[in-house]
C-alpha cells in the first residue's frame, strides 16, 4: 500500500479505536488522529514481524485492518495511561 493509503487507514483506525474507547482524551481530536496513524503503522509492523503475516498490497484486507485497529487501541490505552484518562 502507498503512504497515502496507510494514512487513510490510520485515520479510520483511530476513529474506530475512539469509538471503542469513548471518553475525553488529553490530546483531543488531533491527538487521536495521530495515535490512529501511528497505531496503523505499529500494528502493520508487528503483524508482519511477529505474527508472520505480511501486510497485503490490498487496501481492503481484513488482517491489515484488524492489526491497524488493534495497534491504535494499544497506543490509545498507553496514551491514556501516560497522560491521564479524564473520563467525565
Amino acid at each position: 500500500m502507498s503512504i497515502i493509503a496507510w494514512l487513510l487507514l490510520g485515520l479510520i483506525a483511530g476513529g474506530i479505536a475512539k469509538l471503542l474507547l469513548p471518553g475525553r482524551d488529553p490530546g483531543g481530536c488531533v491527538g487521536t488522529t495521530v495515535i490512529g496513524i501511528a497505531g496503523a503503522f505499529l500494528g502493520g509492523w508487528l503483524s508482519s514481524e511477529f505474527l508472520d503475516r505480511p501486510v497485503q498490497r490490498e487496501f481492503f484486507d481484513a488482517a491489515t485492518w484488524g492489526s491497524a485497529i488493534v495497534g491504535a487501541l494499544v497506543l490509545l490505552i498507553g496514551y491514556r495511561l501516560l497522560f491521564g484518562n479524564s473520563r467525565d
